[in-house]
């Protein structure tokens, strides 16, 4: 296995796919050159340094710079995915979905569905989302609650370097359109990477951590904090299931049922606002689905329903932090 950064893993996995399948093409602003440089081999590769060196090995027609236009990157790759192509169009911020909503909501989540199935429409969405970053109010959203819950989408959320390689190269072959959710502070996140040909399919999630006390359900940057609080209560004899998502849609309802079926307890964290959000969603699927398994009620942990703030110490307040996160789980472990 090599050992790389989870930047790094996007860029690698993209070029080994442009290598093997000469329709997959890359979009979007400053992936050429970016933060000033003129582009060319020895180009940055964008502000999150996700495409360096492609440009070189695969020239103009293949890696394209864009004008800043997100409804038109996202137009131009339903274009190009209709016409047989294998478009990866980045967004250089989640944030700014808002401009190309119809082009992913209307237009490439239903093209299949209108077309009666005889049509694809194999587009891979990247994004770059989250907090954690200092980026502010309109930098730093988690829009995954919103995209999952549009039909037709699939959306992938990894957390570790591997799981971005085994994701995105699932994603760039998939048939259908794909939103790939990277979280900008795990950029610079080291962490081994299976060599060769190595694929994760969708709706499968990972046990990150085993226990029989408590089920923790969580995804990108969060999995890292719940990851911490189960190691710190497993010296204490509480053991925690932790189950990274992996996919938001589909969602791997069978593994989280089965977690709480063994351990009665629930504790979901998210980094997306509260209300018509993913937590309450997952808590909602196990009431409804393993109550009777249930020892305590389930508990969602997220930011409050306030946008982010720019000041480092309001920022750190309003993510979940791994003391809200034990919190929680004590919380339902002394359930009466």
């Amino acid at each position: 296995m090599a050992k790389m950064m989870y930047r790094e893993a996007v860029v690698s996995t993209i070029a080994e796919e442009m290598e093997r399948d000469e329709r997959v093409v890359m979009l979007g602003e400053d992936i050429v050159g970016g933060m000033g440089t003129a582009g060319g081999p020895e180009a940055i590769g964008g502000i999150w340094s996700t495409s360096t060196g492609l440009f070189g090995k695969f020239g103009k027609n293949r890696v394209i710079d864009t004008p800043i236009s997100e409804s038109a990157i996202i137009g131009a790759a339903a274009g190009l995915a209709l016409a047989g192509k294998r478009p990866i169009a980045e967004l250089m911020f989640a944030d700014f979905i808002g401009v190309s909503l119809d082009q992913i909501w209307n237009q490439i989540a239903k093209f299949r569905y209108m077309f009666g199935g005889k049509t694809k429409c194999p587009a891979v969405i990247r994004m770059a989302y989250g907090a954690g970053y200092n980026a502010a109010a309109q930098h730093s959203q988690s829009v995954h609650q919103i995209l999952t819950g549009f039909p037709g989408l699939k959306v992938v959320m990894p957390s570790t370097p591997a799981d971005v390689k085994g994701l995105l190269r699932t994603a760039i072959r998939d048939d259908d359109p794909v939103i790939f959710l990277e979280h900008k502070a795990l950029y610079g996140m080291s962490g081994e990477v299976p060599d060769g040909d190595f694929t994760i399919p969708f709706g499968h999630a990972r046990l990150s951590r085993a226990g029989e006390d408590v089920t923790i359900v969580s995804s990108g940057l969060l999995l890292g904090f719940c990851e911490k609080v189960a190691d710190k209560l497993a010296a204490e004899g509480i053991g925690c299931d932790v189950i990274d998502l992996r996919t938001t849609s589909p969602l791997d309802e069978e593994a989280i049922i089965d977690s709480v079926e063994v351990t009665g307890r629930l504790v979901v964290v998210d980094e997306a606002p509260p209300r018509c959000g993913l937590a309450g969603d997952i808590c909602a699927m196990v009431a409804e689905k393993a109550f009777a398994s249930l020892k305590a009620p389930p508990l969602a942990i997220t930011p409050p329903h306030t946008p982010i703030p720019f000041a480092r110490e309001l920022e750190s307040a309003y993510l979940p932090s791994t003391d809200k996160i034990e919190a929680a789980v004590r919380k339902v472990l002394g359930w009466r």
